[in-house]
């Protein structure tokens, strides 16, 4: 690991500055919506645009690269998201928020596949593994500071608004002086999405819901907890245990979906998921109780998503992998958009516990469509180790770290 940070740390210096600044941005805009009296439907539109942006970026930024080249794309998008940033504040309107933030998650997508790409450049095949480790805890630990960082300033200001729009230009400097050549870039074209389905109805499905639950968590949450009154030290804690759960969890439900059945962890993980959530829809928990069930559907979202990846995998040649995770990425965005949208619908319907139940709902259809498909077809071998994998990952991340996972079978088989 000390090899990979000496060769990729300013890659990983820049990524985690980025991811600061992507963190507070999500949280500071739920805040400042209610100061500014938008409504919560409103807010819902406004927080899908990001994952809108997002899946427009990943078809339209590879042929961007492909024709102008990595630093150009880079640098264009990297002033964009610094603009935009400040133009928040400016435009404190829905409107406008709603297309800042689209233009915002088409920026970050791209400027994560060009980061990405160089990052897998960097290593060898014996380090890629761990540089993709080092990458993914570097944007968790971004994301988390994001929400300490807004305890500095006043949401009602410019300051912070300021604040994330100068951690993004700081962060492209240690980027492009890196001493790592631009890589050649391939576009990897996702699977059709019927080839898909029939490779794995559960992957395909179960990529949908879960989606659908990590938007709502990181697009609504601000949202929600501003609605039920916690002020900001308490929101930016929420989004922040939400994180850190993730990253506490990848690791070893990691080491059990290696050795058992993929879709009794799947089924598992997402039927306790759901549980919590029913019970804090049901319940006056406080601020600790919050925390704490913030941090175990993180905790589940994170690595179910990684899991059905690898169980899809499962089902594929290694030939067809990447154009599978490029279509599970699509799928995924799909659910990630309406996310936000009907949570937003179910908290304007039912009150603030609308949140929870929303994502109470999708992961207990999770739970039961995966113990269904368990009557349908016979456990798979375990072809495909697990990868650590967050549900914003991009196409270039999830092959590389996909590609490392197999290499890692073949040189660790399970009986060993």
């Amino acid at each position: 690991m000390l090899t990979v940070l000496r060769t990729t740390w300013p890659l990983l210096l820049g990524i985690l500055l980025f991811m600061v600044g992507n963190g507070m941005q999500g949280t500071l805009l739920g805040v400042r919506g209610g100061i500014e009296g938008i409504p919560t439907s409103l807010m819902s539109v406004v927080m899908a645009g990001y994952f809108g942006g997002f899946v427009l970026g990943s078809l339209a930024v590879p042929p961007m690269i492909q024709r102008v080249g990595h630093v150009r794309v880079f640098a264009a998008l990297g002033s964009l998201i610094s603009a935009v940033l400040i133009l928040y504040a400016a435009a404190p309107h829905w409107i406008a928020w709603a297309v800042l933030r689209l233009l915002i998650g088409f920026c970050f997508c791209g400027v994560y596949i060009t980061a990405e790409s160089w990052v897998n450049a960097s290593a060898t095949n014996e380090t890629r593994g761990q540089a993709m480790s080092a990458y993914f805890i570097m944007q968790m630990l971004g994301l988390v500071t994001g929400q300490a960082l807004l305890n500095v300033g006043d949401p009602a200001g410019w300051m912070l608004f300021v604040i994330p729009s100068v951690l993004v230009s700081l962060a492209f400097t240690p980027i492009l002086l890196a001493q790592v050549q631009a890589p050649r870039f391939e576009q990897i074209k996702p699977m059709s999405l019927p080839r898909l389905y029939r490779a794995s109805p559960l992957g395909c499905v179960g990529i949908f819901l879960v989606g659908g639950v990590f938007s709502a968590l990181l697009g609504m949450g601000a949202v929600w907890g501003a609605v039920i009154g916690l002020d900001v030290k308490q929101i930016s804690a929420f989004v922040a245990a939400i994180s850190v759960g993730g990253l506490l969890a990848q690791y070893p439900i990691g080491w059990l979906s290696d050795r058992l059945d993929r879709r009794k962890l799947i089924i598992a993980l997402s039927g306790f998921g759901a549980a919590v959530a029913a019970v804090v829809a049901v319940a006056e928990l406080g601020i600790w109780g919050y925390l704490l069930a913030a941090a175990l559907v993180g905790g589940v979202a994170n690595p179910v998503y990684a899991l059905l990846i690898a169980y899809t995998n499962d089902f594929l040649d290694a030939s067809d992998m990447a154009a599978a995770s490029a279509g599970l990425l699509l799928v995924n965005g799909a659910g990630s958009v309406f996310g936000p949208i009907l949570t937003g619908w179910l908290m304007t319907l039912i009150g603030p516990e609308g949140f929870w139940i929303y994502m109470a709902v999708l992961l207990a259809m999770l739970t039961a469509y995966g113990a269904w498909r368990m009557t349908q077809r016979a456990t798979p071998s375990l072809d495909q180790n697990f990868a650590v994998l967050m549900p914003a990952a991009t196409p270039v991340a999830v092959e590389a770290a996909l590609a490392e996972a197999g290499d890692s079978h073949s040189t660790h088989p399970q009986d060993d």
